[in-house]
């Protein structure tokens, strides 16, 4: 019995002298406990600080045919549906609205008809067209629901202006009461909607390449972020010192080699992608590759960066950990960019995933890439993390022991 007591006394020296050991490791490197603590309530605090709450109303323009006898005061619409419309100009011009939907311009496009009066008089319902382009299911749920809102109110505004000028007006200007269907008092119009985007709003297909995009950018930083650190705790350095060798062809090899990595394995989820999941590629293939190329040059500067300023494999894990968390938070892969404040929208604009994601979304589901400056910006985002990893290493290799 005493020699089984025995050894369980000395089972459990063993164990708290390891558990010693990892507490003096996490001390003795306080950077990595600052980040595990700070690097989330961070993120909440910016998140908390930055969240307005508030999805702007949807840009509009309204089309009333030179005949109808509807409203051409913008004011006068977007009391029908406030903070859901903003009417930016009421026009007869159909075609040059329906161009400027397509193009991105205006969000939402409302018609009016033309013979409303004679509709009514013959007991039907007059059709309001309304339009929209957008792939994101959010806001096409949005759209419906401010249309629904639009239709509803006008309905109610044609009823109390008919009760308020009596039966006289009902009788004299759409004929005697009888001939009209009680349905049609009671809903003078109706809403006929449509989505003109060139993929339907699904969510497999929105967030697919958001998806896409978030797995390119956490892989190329997971794989990076821990290649410099080994070599910096392990003495490495020195022997880069004293070898021939730059601090550009180090960093340049890093580079090439981590980027086949990061490429084959976002080759295969990118057949995957289209190929099983059937998200929609309406853009030209060589652009793709593009995007992909720069948004994992992009990802390789933050990666490297992290492996030259963490002081230990377990805060560059955590770093890159911190740089997921932040990517998901702020980066549009759930709430659009716009719903934060406008300082906010620059720390978001910094990760590259947010480029990607918009770029990537655009040119999958629209065929083009509406915002060509984010591309540029993916470029300028690479370029400055490859210098100032460029400039961290000299430095380290400079002073290495």
């Amino acid at each position: 019995m005493s020699d089984a007591m025995q050894g369980i006394s000395h089972s459990v020296v063993r164990m708290a002298s390891f558990t010693g050991k990892e507490l003096r490791e996490v001390i003795r490197r306080p950077g990595a406990l600052l980040s595990l603590i700070l690097g989330p309530f961070l993120i909440m605090f910016l998140f908390g600080l930055g969240y307005s709450g508030y999805r702007a109303p949807f840009t509009t323009e309204i089309v009333v045919p030179a005949e109808s006898d509807f409203s051409r005061s913008a004011d006068a619409y977007e009391s029908l549906a406030p903070g859901r419309l903003e009417v930016t100009q009421v026009t007869d011009d159909r075609e040059g609205a329906e161009q400027r939907l397509r193009d991105g311009d205006i969000d939402l496009l409302v018609v009016a008809p033309e013979n409303s009066a004679a509709e009514l008089r013959a007991g039907r319902q007059t059709t309001i067209r309304v339009a929209w382009n957008e792939v994101d299911p959010v806001y096409d749920q949005l759209a419906t629901l401010a249309t629904s809102i639009l239709v509803s109110s006008l309905n109610a505004e044609i009823v109390e202006r008919a009760a308020a000028e009596g039966i006289g007006f009902a009788e004299g200007e759409l004929g005697p009461a009888a001939d009209i269907p009680p349905e049609v008092i009671a809903r003078p119009t109706t809403a006929d909607t449509q989505n003109v985007a060139p993929t339907p709003p699904q969510v497999t297909n929105f967030f697919g390449p958001a998806v896409f995009a978030l797995v390119i950018q956490h892989l190329a930083i997971t794989l990076t972020a821990l290649s410099l650190v080994r070599e910096r705790t392990s003495g490495q350095m020195d022997r880069f010192r004293v070898a021939p060798v730059s601090s550009m062809e180090l960093l340049v090899g890093k580079y090439i080699a981590y980027a086949v990595l990061s490429l084959a394995v976002s080759a295969i989820v990118g057949v995957l992608l289209v190929g099983v999941l059937g998200v929609p590629l309406l853009g030209s293939i060589s652009l793709f590759l593009g995007i992909v190329l720069l948004l994992t040059f992009a990802s390789l500067g933050f990666g490297l960066l992290i492996s030259l300023v963490a002081d230990s494999e377990r805060q560059a894990v955590q770093l890159s950990m911190l740089m997921l968390l932040a990517s998901v938070f702020f980066s549009g892969f759930v709430l659009p960019v716009t719903d934060f404040a406008e300082w906010m929208q620059y720390i978001a604009y910094a990760l590259p995933v947010t480029h990607g994601i918009a770029t990537l979304q655009d040119l999958m589901l629209r065929g083009a890439v509406t915002a060509p400056w984010q591309l540029l910006a993916l470029l300028g985002i690479g370029v400055v993390l490859y210098v100032g990893s460029l400039l961290r290493l000299r430095r380290v290799i400079r002073t290495a022991d």
